[in-house]
């Protein structure tokens, strides 16, 4: 029985490859859905998942960096703002959201951090019906992912968006680079209480683990919202799931990814 998709390349000596940092690393969906692209275009690479603890991050981009058959790296939780330091140059969306989930070896060996997760987000919402423009957004998640995110969203025409961290210096130095760029669109909230909302999304962590509490209340949403979540493995989060139950439609995380192949097949020059 085969899946539909084209047979990953064998690996060989002459095999480029591309990493995928996290902690953890076993959620990440970016190996299963680049190597049979990778395959489809007939290149000799592999994407491959790399568990990376935060106190040993910069040891372990700077072992890659050094690895002459290594072409770039995909960033996951919870890396995207502290690999930002750990590139040469940054692309513009990188300096405005203060995180990167790329990094790219350029020509002359340096290597350039840029950010696509609020892209990819948004072109996963737009596929699925839920286009943004003109409406009002909620955002609970000030790190890596969600800043892309709710700069995503604005570049998309949000009228309104509301954003809550429970780091109260991340979420205000968050609301402030956005607000230079969206004035007077980008509410700070004192809590996790979305209401009034057209778009709810979950940019943190919770629901990785099933024990997890959900990241916000759904009891203050209308019914009309859309609630969706970043995160990709399990599929169905206790969010998504209990608002379904109230419902509710959802929005799952692996839309976001599936918004960044063509990004990423630019960026990378894989063709």
């Amino acid at each position: 029985m085969t899946s539909g998709h084209p047979a990953v390349s064998p690996i060989q000596g002459t095999t480029r490859l591309y990493a995928v940092l996290g902690d953890p690393v076993a959620q990440v969906q970016a190996p299963a859905l680049m190597n049979p692209v990778l395959a489809e275009l007939n290149l000799d690479a592999v994407v491959v998942p790399v568990h990376a603890r935060p106190q040993h991050l910069e040891t372990v981009v700077r072992g890659l960096q050094r690895m002459e058959n290594l072409d770039g790296m995909f960033v996951t939780v919870p890396h995207k703002v502290a690999v930002r330091g750990l590139a040469d140059r940054c692309g513009p969306t990188v300096d405005i959201v203060g995180s990167a989930n790329v990094l790219r070896r350029e020509a002359d060996g340096g290597w350039l951090a840029e950010n696509f997760d609020g892209s990819g987000f948004v072109a996963g919402l737009v596929g699925a019906g839920h286009a943004p423009e003109g409406g009002r957004a909620a955002l609970v998640g000030a790190g890596g992912a969600g800043s892309a995110i709710a700069a995503a969203l604005l570049t998309a025409g949000v009228e309104r968006l509301s954003v809550y961290d429970t780091d109260t210096a991340k979420l205000t130095a968050l609301a402030a680079r956005l607000d230079r760029h969206w004035p007077g669109r980008v509410h700070v909230l004192s809590g996790p209480h979305l209401r009034d909302v057209d778009i709810a999304v979950n940019a943190t962590p919770l629901g990785l683990r099933a024990d997890d509490p959900l990241p916000f209340s759904l009891e203050s949403l209308p019914r009309d919202c859309v609630v969706a979540d970043i995160i990709m493995k399990p599929r169905e989060t206790r969010l998504l799931r209990e608002a379904v139950a109230r419902g509710h439609r959802i929005h799952h995380g692996i839309h976001m990814l599936e918004g960044q192949l063509n990004s990423y097949r630019a960026f990378f020059d894989l063709r």
